[in-house]
């Protein structure tokens, strides 16, 4: 073999040993962050209810004028692996904080482009939920319970609505009797 083709041959053999590694590089790779917590409680808090997003839809600015309402969309607290047996009322509260709306009193306030609305609170009877004010208490259950609320977006009673996206936090806190 002359020295020219020994040469080309390893080329050859160190670009393809080269590409199969960068292609090995480049195959993916990523990060699992596990978190939680450990809390001292009758209940634990099933993790797809700790951080939810609740979709009110698109509502029509005709339906919220006036002090008009959005349908309501339901939404679940999930309690798991209950024992309320040290409990005196085997008994929980739900209580809701965030910002209130400066369009809708009594309402969670919401950010963004849509002006003129904010979205209302009710608990499984249907009862409003007052921001900072703990709910009714619902009876726990051995093992699992689920709490129920609803929420439904709520013109102002006067003024003009804004059409746009919108979104609003609340925050929740349990507390057992």
């Amino acid at each position: 073999m002359n020295v020219v083709m020994k040469s080309a041959l390893a080329s050859m053999a160190l670009l393809a040993g080269s590409a199969s590694v960068a292609h090995a590089a480049g195959a993916g790779e990523g990060t699992v962050t596990f978190k939680g917590a450990i809390i001292e409680a009758a209940c634990s808090i099933d993790p797809d209810s700790v951080d939810q997003t609740v979709g009110l839809g698109q509502v029509a600015k005709s339906q919220l004028a006036a002090g008009g309402n959005g349908r309501p969309e339901e939404f679940y607290i999930k309690l798991t692996g209950c024992d309320p047996s040290s409990l005196t009322d085997k008994t929980v509260t739900t209580t809701f904080t965030g910002a209130g709306s400066v369009y809708v009193p009594g309402a969670l306030g919401i950010v963004g482009d849509a002006k003129g609305a904010g979205i209302m609170m009710v608990d499984g009877a249907g009862a409003l939920v007052v921001l900072g004010t703990a709910t009714t208490p619902q009876a726990l259950a051995d093992g699992n319970t689920t709490l129920s609320f609803g929420a439904y977006l709520k013109g102002q009673a006067t003024g003009d609505i804004t059409p746009g996206e919108f979104t609003a936090v609340t925050n929740f806190s349990l507390a057992y009797q």
